[in-house]
């Protein structure tokens, strides 16, 4: 497990040193979280997701990005050219938070997940998730598809 954290921090981290602008608005769904609606950026594929919300000026109220993992495994995140601070959802294919995260503007240091099958991510302004009494255990409703499951 360890070593493929490390491929993916190696990968990641060699897409995003090329990266000097933000990437434009993605598609966005709308999610439901305990009669809570979300607009969600929906990062589905690999450059979408290694770009995320790098180089963002602001978000939207009620806005974020929703990543799509690519096969459920331990997700780490980090904020590398990300000024926002933000907080982080890992959720499981069925749409249950599992935890969340803190992240700092600028902090490289990887936020792995404590549960090896996430299936998403949601990204959100800081502080959002305790402001709207969302936390851990609660479902989100609206998700795409899941990823199939890690091998």
């Amino acid at each position: 497990m360890k070593r493929l954290v490390f491929i993916a921090l190696l990968v990641l981290a060699g897409h995003s040193w090329a990266q000097s602008a933000a990437q434009p608005t993605l598609p966005t769904i709308k999610l439901d979280v305990d009669g809570k609606t979300i607009t969600a950026e929906l990062a589905d594929d690999t450059t979408k997701r290694q770009t995320g919300l790098m180089f963002r000026e602001k978000l939207a109220p009620d806005s974020g990005m929703l990543f799509v993992m690519p096969r459920r495994e331990q997700a780490v995140f980090w904020m590398k050219n990300t000024k926002l601070p933000l907080s982080v959802a890992y959720l499981n294919a069925a749409g249950m938070i599992l935890e969340i995260h803190s992240l700092k503007p600028f902090d490289e240091t990887p936020v792995p997940s404590a549960f090896p099958t996430i299936a998403y991510a949601l990204e959100m302004e800081q502080g959002w998730f305790d402001k709207n009494s969302i936390f851990p255990g609660d479902r989100m409703l609206g998700l795409p598809p899941p990823p199939p499951e890690g091998n």
